[in-house]
């Protein structure tokens, strides 16, 4: 896999997901990899949620980026808690907030609405709670087609 990413780039998503998260017990993740090897992006996005670990959150309340930049393939899915609160259409109005900044090669900017967009909506169904509040996931940007599972 190559890293589309350079290294400002990469450490302005993570400050994008840091500070989405300061304001939510919901946790947010990206990951990038050359080619989705799914014909839908989403039922990759989910596999890689799975492999992530993300569903295992106290809340339920992780979101996830998966872009597969080569292929030009990208989804975003939340975990049952967060799906279970957000308006029917959040998650297609995210997406599509994403993809007006993808499609004018803006890739960051799209993935940083996007976050900025998921962090509003966690934090009015999630708010942070400073006395039980811990980073559950690893911000860092996640890479390849075969993402380390959690412990």
């Amino acid at each position: 896999m190559t890293n589309p990413l350079t290294p400002d780039q990469e450490a302005a998503l993570v400050e994008a997901i840091r500070q989405a998260e300061l304001r939510t017990s919901g946790e947010i993740r990206v990951h990038l990899e050359d080619t989705c090897p799914s014909p839908d992006p989403l039922d990759r996005a989910a596999q890689v949620f799975a492999e992530l670990g993300m569903h295992h959150t106290a809340q339920r309340n992780g979101v996830l980026f998966y872009l597969a930049w080569q292929s030009r393939q990208f989804a975003v899915i939340g975990d049952a808690a967060i799906n279970s609160v957000v308006p029917d259409d959040f998650w297609e109005t995210a997406k599509e907030n994403v993809l007006q900044h993808f499609r004018s090669e803006k890739y960051v900017l799209g993935l940083e609405a996007g976050i900025r967009l998921a962090g509003e909506q966690l934090q009015q169904y999630f708010p942070y709670d400073a006395a039980t509040d811990q980073n559950e996931l690893d911000d860092s940007i996640s890479f390849g087609d075969s993402p380390p599972t959690r412990p």
